[in-house]
């Protein structure tokens, strides 16, 4: 009762990495509270191949739904698994990831215990909350923090009365860690049939492609990134060079993408990906909001701006201020003749 509760999300029997950070997190958001964590894992033939990678992160008590038709996802099938059981529990705090499945999920889950959703979450933090129109005081309320209007505001959003208060992250948002103390680690298998109505099974999954990711941005250790600094696709061009260079992968501001000089899924930022390298080398970028979400916890960010003034360079730990075909060209130079 009261819980913290996370939905994992599964591909056949993996667990995905969106749903380990929730984890990380929920545990934290549960330490913080004095409750208990509590996860959630739907599937076909799952019995026995995931608890492994969801027990470590911290969880109190695991329940594991296997049953036909569990996998590949449908809605029907996993809203009626998560609104019956969060009838059961009354968790007052549930987390999805803000992926094509949860954002699918979420929603119809919310709307079906009339609770609320904050989607696109950056930050969860617990906080006490003052309603001073209905001058009532609420304690330890989950502070779902998201950019607002294009990215100009950082908004905090807060569910008072209705539980549970569900909120939406993307993967990379969250840093995910094996827990280093001590959770109950009880497993649990429902009966599937207690909790699913057979008329859920009526939309089969017929064919299904899931294609493999063309980068590895969120797990590389150096990402150089462009913005619309770049002036053009061949700018661009030099961005891979001298990421072939430091072994790094290449990202992009939304303008650039915007511009069609590379890929979307390279893009970096809130509408992008999240990303935590060790260095984090700016081209080009002034520095907006929506971008900074996206990389501002990079362990080194090096700017290369010909404007002194731009925001980025505010963040940035090295400025180099120059035009990035005089910079880049000298730094591909450099690493070429010094990585033999």
């Amino acid at each position: 009762m009261n819980n913290v509760f996370v939905y994992c999300e599964i591909e056949k029997t993996t667990v995905a990495e969106v749903s380990q950070e929730l984890l990380t997190k929920g545990r934290k958001l549960a330490n913080e509270l004095g409750v208990d964590l509590e996860a959630v894992v739907a599937g076909t033939g799952i019995k026995g191949k995931v608890e492994d990678q969801i027990l470590p992160y911290g969880v109190d008590k695991l329940y594991v739904f296997d049953g036909e038709g569990l996998f590949p996802y449908t809605s029907a099938p996993h809203t009626d698994i998560l609104v019956n059981l969060f009838k059961e529990e009354k968790p007052q705090i549930a987390l999805l990831g803000a992926t094509v499945i949860g954002r699918d999920l979420g929603p119809r889950v919310s709307s079906s215990l009339t609770s609320g959703l904050t989607a696109d979450c950056t930050q969860l933090e617990i906080g006490d909350y003052d309603d001073r129109k209905n001058n009532k005081h609420y304690d330890h309320l989950l502070y779902q923090i998201r950019p607002a209007f294009g990215g100009n505001i950082v908004a905090t959003i807060v569910n008072p009365d209705h539980r549970p208060q569900m909120a939406t992250v993307r993967s990379g948002v969250m840093q995910k860690a094996l827990y280093e103390g001590k959770a109950k680690g009880e497993v649990v298998y429902p009966d599937v049939t207690k909790y699913v109505d057979p008329a859920s099974y009526a939309v089969q999954v017929i064919d299904r492609h899931v294609e493999a990711a063309k980068n590895n941005l969120k797990g590389a250790a150096i990402v150089v990134s462009g913005g619309y600094g770049m002036g053009s696709k061949e700018g661009f061009d030099m961005l891979f060079q001298l990421a072939k260079e430091l072994h790094a992968e290449v990202g992009a501001s939304r303008a650039a993408v915007d511009a069609g000089w590379v890929d979307h899924d390279r893009q970096i930022g809130q509408t992008g990906v999240t990303v935590h390298p060790k260095v984090y080398i700016a081209c080009g970028i002034s520095g907006q909001i929506q971008h900074i979400a996206g990389m501002q916890d990079a362990g080194i960010i090096i700017s290369i701006n010909s404007d002194p003034d731009a925001p980025i360079n505010k963040i940035a730990d090295y400025v180099i201020n120059g035009t990035v075909e005089d910079v880049i060209p000298k730094l591909i130079k450099y690493y070429k003749q010094n990585s033999k």
